[in-house]
């Protein structure tokens, strides 16, 4: 039997990358998934559509996550089309690398209000929607919070931030049966990155001479440990902050 056979997920920011990755293998794993998207309506149907001919179930649901209308808006349209819900996986962000010296405030917001206050409102909104039997917040930090590189103090400042709202409601949600928990990723090659001209660049380069495996991640080495996470097979862990990062730390 799959691990995830009758269970609902709402997937944020999973049009591409990380958040794609995770949705697909969330649906192969029996969960009926909602992609999750704030602009990119062509890349989460497309989403949807690989989920679906592979004989899963998923929907395409548009909603800011920094924003609580679109946000209770997102958990109303998934309660209407799967009736339910047992996962949720915390992973839009946006990031921005620059020195000191290029922070503005209206980065600073951008940032925060997408990767701190909209995994803050997607669990609170959450909360609403869970079973008696609890559910399974997973949460897409990131090693930065550990290895604090140059050039990333707003970005990691919004990690750190996750790790410990990760450390927060796992104490403050046991006792209703919910178990928060974060994965938190090295340098993952993804649409974004390329995007953002880090595939290639002196900074890539140096992640993978850090990563003892050798080499960036992809969204197939974040996916199945969201899976985990997902599933009984992690029905101990709460509270804990897994280092995705192919040994880099």
């Amino acid at each position: 039997m799959s691990k995830l056979a009758g269970k609902v997920a709402v997937v944020t920011g999973a049009s591409k990358g990380i958040g794609a990755g995770i949705a697909k293998a969330l649906a192969a794993a029996g969960a009926a998934v909602v992609v999750n998207y704030a602009s990119s309506k062509d890349g989460a149907e497309r989403v949807v559509a690989a989920i679906q001919e592979n004989g899963g179930k998923a929907i395409a649901v548009q909603g800011d996550v920094s924003k609580a209308a679109d946000v209770q808006r997102l958990f109303a349209e998934t309660k209407a089309a799967f009736g339910t819900l047992d996962v949720l996986v915390n992973n839009a962000g946006v990031y921005q690398f620059a020195p000191l010296e290029a922070v503005t405030e209206a980065e600073f917001h951008r940032e925060f209000n997408t990767n701190v206050l909209g995994v803050l409102l997607a669990t609170q909104e959450a909360l609403k929607y869970f079973g008696p039997e609890g559910g399974s917040v997973i949460n897409i930090g990131s090693t930065a919070s550990r290895i604090t590189p140059p050039m990333s103090s707003v970005y990691t400042a919004t990690k750190g931030a996750v790790d410990a709202i990760t450390q927060v409601l796992a104490k403050e949600l046991g006792p209703r049966k919910i178990r928060v928990n974060a994965i938190n990723p090295g340098g993952v090659e993804t649409e974004g990155t390329h995007t953002a001209g880090i595939i290639g660049s002196d900074f890539a380069n140096q992640m993978v001479a850090q990563t003892p495996l050798g080499r960036l991640g992809q969204p197939e080495d974040i996916a199945p440990i969201a899976v985990f996470l997902a599933s009984a097979d992690s029905g101990w862990l709460t509270g804990e902050l897994l280092l995705a990062s192919g040994g880099m730390k």
